[in-house]
């Protein structure tokens, strides 16, 4: 299998790393910003400040990240719904497509999705 590349964009080295390692988790899985933290040897915050800027999304799927509790987490910079609800929903339906089921309360339901095989270079 071919690695998948990061499109040209103007991103910080930080960046770079975090979207790099995105790239790796497979469709129909998710990881949590604690697994891409170690991975990184960073913090999740530092983590999820990337990926709230992620200007390559949905190609370079920031969706595919949750909370440690399984919880949806954060999307497009807003934690849990906005006024609009739009980002929450965008989330939910782009995992849903990939085949991963969050319940009403935006809980993973299938732990068997859960992805941490990172390889850092």
């Amino acid at each position: 299998m071919q690695a998948k590349t990061l499109p040209a964009g103007n991103v910080t080295v930080f960046q770079t790393r975090v979207y790099t390692l995105l790239l790796q988790i497979p469709e129909g899985k998710v990881s949590t910003y604690a697994a891409l933290a170690k991975a990184l040897q960073s913090s999740p915050r530092a983590v999820g400040g990337a990926l709230r800027n992620n200007p390559f999304a949905p190609e370079v799927p920031c969706h595919r990240v949750l909370a440690s509790t399984g919880f949806i987490g954060g999307f497009k910079g807003d934690w849990e719904k906005v006024p609009s609800g739009q980002n929450q929903t965008s989330k939910r339906e782009l995992l849903a497509a990939e085949g991963v089921q969050l319940d009403e309360k935006g809980y993973l339901v299938d732990k068997s999705c859960w992805w941490d095989g990172f390889d850092v270079l």
